[in-house]
């Protein structure tokens, strides 16, 4: 332990984590953690898994949700290095990770940049890659320089664009030697990407140790990898598609396919209020079956022609230095998938008007990505709000597996939980009166608040609805700067944004508007003044739309009695958990959360909450809220500790 362990004191209960890791992994058993914000878990995890890594040569998969959390694992590596060789290396996209100018310009999704990055190669249009022949040496040179040391993709980046090569292929031949991988989740949860990825390593799955960083983010992150959708434009553009290329056969195939499926818009989906529904899979094909004749063999055969003719497109626009996409390949590999799961009791057959009429895939059961978890040598799943852990490893089909949480490190006296009891986000109780309300109760407590807040709302429309009551006028009339998170934009925007916003901790202070479950709730860190209070607007319980019903009973026949619990109201108390976490990185720091909620006054919602928020919850009225603010924050400043980066 002590060889992969580079500071010089563990924190509380550090030791019992390394060693229960250790034994895990040596007894070939998976292990599910729940671990508190400021423990250490990066570090931990890494010096219990390391050495049984490097002495029986297993290949260490760390994989997370931001490119922020990977970083912070390259961090730890390279701290470990100082005292103890170890290599390491962070997996990025193509995108990401390419200097061809007609990638980054044309590519938006990985599986088109997968399918553009293959054609350029075998046109011979890649410079980059043709180089690694030219320049072996180097390139050689550079993986022995790279498993040195862990190193972040901009340092690998900068090598390859003065030797001209590709840090794709570089970063992909140091994974193939590095004792650590770092990558997303997606390598091993989309099931495409993972036998891709897999099998560039010339991996057995049985070489794996995998690590899921920030775990309770897996179940919503695995039914958007399971799950799949295509537009009704997008059959239109391919039937212009087929037309262009003289694919006349298909492009008959498509209109009357088109047709049908207007035909069952309008039948199923007559009602504007209705936004979307499920349909018998049958009934996509039924109008170009009758019309056309076709047997499910010849279906089969007009699809997979279709994709087809799709790559074909695809190396003839890149020839001609056109955007590589296909509509007809991405209909027929569409289709292809939709038929396949016909009959499947764990997928939802939806139609949808999300940004136009749109046909849905939508997989109900998140265990189904992780079916490879039975092969691996050892998997450890851990985050700081797992709670209850048998539900976690029921929902994620996790076997043979050990479950430990750790006590909370939050001092009682460093925490206050404050919850309103006249105001909540219940449905039918939204109104601007309510709105305006809750307004006064933020306001108020970004006053009192010193530096910087938080206001983490249940939703995107909840966060409109305080927008609509005057809350980003009435806050900056604190004297505080106010950010808002949006929907949509970048990540290296997003990061922008919060930066700017910590930045003012130094300053008089700043608002971050939000939503629970957001990418600034969870897995971002605010060390110091950086967020010393959280207003939570609302408990983020989903609408009960045909999808959310279909997965809770999807779950009530797979879990009895337990299934509306797992799969409705489980995942909206840890998005809270995790906002709420936000203002706490260790022991010493102390925090406000305020709940605009009187629900979470109730003991069904209280059990799901860590032992630190309950002992300390307490239901005001705006008066209390103000009175207990102020005297909790009565020096006006933050205790500050140098905390140990970890």
């Amino acid at each position: 332990m002590t060889d992969y362990f580079p500071y010089k004191n563990l924190r509380p209960n550090q030791r019992n984590f390394i060693e229960l890791v250790s034994k895990a992994v040596e007894n070939g058993e998976n292990v599910i953690i729940e671990a508190p914000t400021g423990f250490g878990k990066t570090v931990s995890v890494l010096a219990g898994v390391l050495p049984h890594a490097k002495e029986m040569g297993y290949k260490v998969l760390y994989l997370a949700r931001t490119h922020r959390q990977m970083d912070r694992v390259i961090e730890e590596l390279k701290a470990i290095s100082r005292k103890s060789p170890v290599s390491g290396v962070e997996l990025r996209s193509r995108k990401d990770l390419c200097l061809h100018t007609y990638l980054t310009q044309f590519t938006s999704d990985a599986y088109t940049a997968m399918v553009v990055c293959k054609n350029l190669k075998k046109m011979g249009k890649c410079e980059f890659y043709e180089n690694e022949k030219k320049k072996k040496a180097e390139f050689d040179e550079l993986v022995r320089f790279f498993l040195g040391e862990p190193s972040h993709p901009a340092e690998i980046l900068d090598y390859s664009q003065t030797l001209e090569l590709c840090p794709y292929d570089l970063t992909k031949r140091i994974a193939e030697k590095a004792d650590v991988i770092v990558a997303s989740y997606l390598y091993l949860l989309s099931p495409t990407i993972r036998e891709n990825f897999i099998s560039s390593l010339d991996l057995d799955y049985s070489d794996l140790i995998v690590v899921f960083d920030e775990a309770h983010n897996l179940p919503d992150q695995a039914i958007s990898a399971l799950s799949d959708k295509i537009s009704i434009n997008t059959i239109n553009r391919a039937i212009k598609e087929a037309d262009e290329y003289n694919e006349h056969e298909i492009a008959n195939f498509l209109s009357i396919l088109g047709r049908g499926l207007e035909i069952l818009f309008q039948e199923k989906l007559a009602n504007r209020d209705i936004q979307e529904t499920a349909i018998q899979p049958e009934l996509v094909f039924s109008h170009v079956v009758e019309v056309l004749g076709l047997d499910t063999r010849w279906l089969v055969k007009t699809l997979n022609d279709m994709v087809a003719v799709g790559d074909s497109i695809r190396e003839d626009r890149i020839e001609k230095g056109k955007p590589p996409r296909s509509y007809i390949g991405r209909v027929g590999e569409f289709l292809l998938l939709w038929l396949s799961l016909i009959g499947r009791e764990d997928y939802l057959f939806l139609m949808s008007r999300d940004r136009g009429l749109s046909l849905e895939l939508v997989a109900l059961d998140p265990s189904k990505a992780l079916g490879f978890i039975k092969d691996v040598q050892s998997a450890i799943f851990m985050s700081g709000t797992l709670t209850p852990l048998e539900a976690f490893r029921d929902v994620m089909g996790v076997e043979n597996a050990r479950l430990k949480k750790f006590p909370r490190m939050v001092k009682r006296e460093n925490a206050q939980v404050l919850v309103a009891k006249d105001v909540s986000t219940r449905g039918d109780e939204r109104s601007l009166q309510v709105y305006r309300k809750m307004v006064d109760y933020i306001v108020e407590a970004a006053r009192i608040i010193p530096k910087n807040v938080g206001v983490f709302a249940a939703s995107y429309e909840v966060l409109q609805g305080l927008l609509s009551a005057n809350l980003q006028v009435r806050l900056e009339e604190t004297g505080k700067a106010v950010f808002i998170e949006k929907q949509g934009v970048s990540s290296a925007e997003n990061d922008l944004m919060v930066a700017q916003f910590k930045a003012h901790a130094r300053g008089n202070g700043a608002v971050l508007l939000g939503v629970m479950g957001g990418r600034n709730s969870e897995g971002q860190d605010y060390s110091g003044d950086e967020m010393n209070g959280v207003v939570l607007v609302g408990i983020p319980y989903a609408r009960p739309t045909p999808r959310v019903q279909a997965r809770i009973r999807y779950f009530e026949r797979k879990f009895p009695e337990k299934g509306r619990y797992y799969g409705y109201y489980l995942p909206a108390h840890r998005k809270l958990v995790q906002a709420a976490g936000r203002v706490h990185r260790s022991a010493e720091e102390k925090g406000s959360i305020v709940v605009l909620d009187y629900r979470l006054l109730w003991r069904g919602i209280r059990k799901d909450l860590p032992d630190w928020m309950v002992e300390t919850v307490r239901p005001v009225d705006l008066g209390r809220m103000r009175l207990y603010l102020k005297r909790f924050w009565e020096n006006g400043e933050r205790f500050k500790k140098a905390p140990r980066k970890v």
